[in-house]
């Protein structure tokens, strides 16, 4: 019978401990908590395209949808970080690049290897489904959105603030290219633009929002989604002849989205008990910044219970739970890695 040194069980735990670093620092940087909200979006875009279309959905085109999904929205954040790192060296010193817990070469590598995997993914739907080449597209014009906010959109706010939307609206169309069902991917694009300008002027950020921004902002949403659906009355059949299809069916306006009605409203509610109980203004927009995205889950489940069944709809709904559970327990490990991290201490002045 062996006995470990205690010199050996102290360097174990030394190790496990800078592991779980290590980890902790990728789920950090690359915000994989709340991945489970891009998850959500693709596939609910995946079940309603089948519904619209009646296409099946094959177990290796969901795991490629998924991929891309998590490779989009990891890439996003991570990048994100990257930009931001001298910024964060001063209102966050404790992000994973300002605090040296990644090197900023590991993290442009991170990027890299996260954008190619989306891509990747994107190409191997398109050889699942060989008809869908515009899926690929809508991938390399995702991940350019991203380039553009991260680089620049974000400090031109309004522009900024509708790329978010936007960005949210074309990873909805990756498995949904044709739009043959619009309203999910129109909500998402409103809901994220909105959320995010809500928010942005509730923890008062700079540039401020101003009367002209809001208008700005107002009209180029407006302008976005008339657009949209202007192009799909037009290419839908709303024209006149013997095989002229009703406007009703052609955009798909069903009972169904009595659903995706009652999730707003709730969400409305939710909004406003939150900035009620809040103790100020940017305790209520980090509240309800939270709460919107991981919203968003709520509205895929909507969109699928009213247009194809609620069993998929609680396979949708389930990652919510998931989520929020992923977000705490990010809190909490990032608390236990800090309280087992080796004290620094500072010389006397």
């Amino acid at each position: 019978m062996t006995h470990d040194h205690p010199f050996d069980i102290y360097r174990w735990s030394f190790d496990t401990v800078f592991m779980l670093s290590r980890i902790l620092t990728l789920l950090q940087l690359t915000r994989m908590a709340l991945v489970f909200t891009a998850i959500s979006n693709g596939w609910a875009a995946m079940l309603l395209q089948s519904r619209a279309t009646g296409q099946a959905i094959t177990v290796p085109y969901a795991i490629a949808m998924t991929l891309a999904s998590i490779g989009l929205y990891t890439f996003g954040m991570a990048l994100n970080d990257v930009i931001d790192r001298r910024r964060d060296s001063q209102i966050a010193p404790g992000r994973p690049l300002p605090s040296g817990r990644i090197s900023v070469r590991s993290a442009h590598a991170l990027c890299f290897v996260l954008a190619v995997a989306s891509v990747a993914a994107g190409g191997w739907m398109v050889w699942l489904h060989p008809g869908q080449w515009m899926t690929l597209l809508i991938v390399l014009w995702t991940l350019a959105l991203i380039g553009f906010y991260d680089f620049a959109g974000k400090y031109l706010v309004a522009a900024g603030l509708l790329t978010l939307g936007l960005i949210r609206f074309f990873h909805a169309t990756i498995a949904a290219p044709t739009l043959a069902f619009p309203w999910h991917a129109v909500l998402l694009l409103t809901h994220v633009t909105l959320l995010s300008a809500v928010c942005y002027h509730l923890e008062g950020k700079r540039p401020r929002l101003t009367p002209k921004h809001w208008l700005t902002l107002s009209l180029g949403l407006a302008a976005v989604v008339v657009t949209l659906v202007t192009l799909l009355i037009y290419r839908r059949g709303g024209g006149s002849g013997a095989g002229e299809t009703p406007l009703l069916l052609a955009l798909w306006i069903r009972p169904g989205l009595a659903y995706v009605g009652a999730a707003v409203v709730t969400f409305v509610a939710v909004a406003i008990t939150l900035r009620l109980k809040a103790d100020d203004a940017r305790a209520a927009g980090r509240g309800i910044m939270l709460y919107g995205v991981l919203w968003l889950i709520v509205y895929d489940a909507s969109f699928v219970v009213g247009y194809v069944g609620w069993r998929p709809a609680l396979i949708i709904l389930s990652l919510l739970p998931l989520a929020w559970l992923a977000v705490q327990a990010m809190r909490a490990w990032a608390k236990m890695v800090d309280l087992s991290a080796k004290p620094e201490y500072q010389r006397a002045r």
